[in-house]
């Protein structure tokens, strides 16, 4: 079952063995979309830790602004695209409505998020603002 399932939501997964994360995006956009990225063109915008009760997943978030390709649905993901301002968040996980404004408007964040038990309403988060990752 996937973990996004009804919700929009960005390409992503998990990097395999001997892959760095930035390998693993541009293979998880390839995969989930048929467009291809280059690792050179991908800017990292946040570094976000979510806990939930059983795991806890570390995920790198990147924007790219180009590409080859058109995107076309796949087995992992029907693409959609919405303007800065039409973003349907409420069709999304709760915590993007908090982070995701703010880096559409040029904030780098890092933040965790812990869920409640239900998996998807949120107990509490943390975010700051950073200049870099390293």
């Amino acid at each position: 079952m996937a973990l996004a399932r009804g919700y929009y939501n960005g390409f992503g997964g998990k990097s395999e063995e001997g892959e760095t994360v930035l390998q693993a995006a541009v293979r998880e956009v390839q995969e989930e979309s048929m467009v291809q990225v280059e690792e050179k063109d991908l800017q990292q915008v946040a570094d976000v830790v979510f806990v939930y009760k059983d795991r806890t997943l570390h995920v790198p978030t990147f924007f790219v602004s180009q590409w080859e390709g058109e995107p076309m649905e796949t087995q992992e993901m029907k693409p959609a695209w919405f303007s800065y301002d039409a973003v349907p968040y409420e069709q999304m996980w709760e915590d993007d409505r908090h982070w995701m404004p703010r880096v559409f408007n040029g904030e780098k964040l890092r933040g965790t998020v812990w869920f409640a038990q239900d998996g998807t309403s949120i107990e509490s988060m943390e975010w700051e603002q950073v200049e870099n990752f390293i």
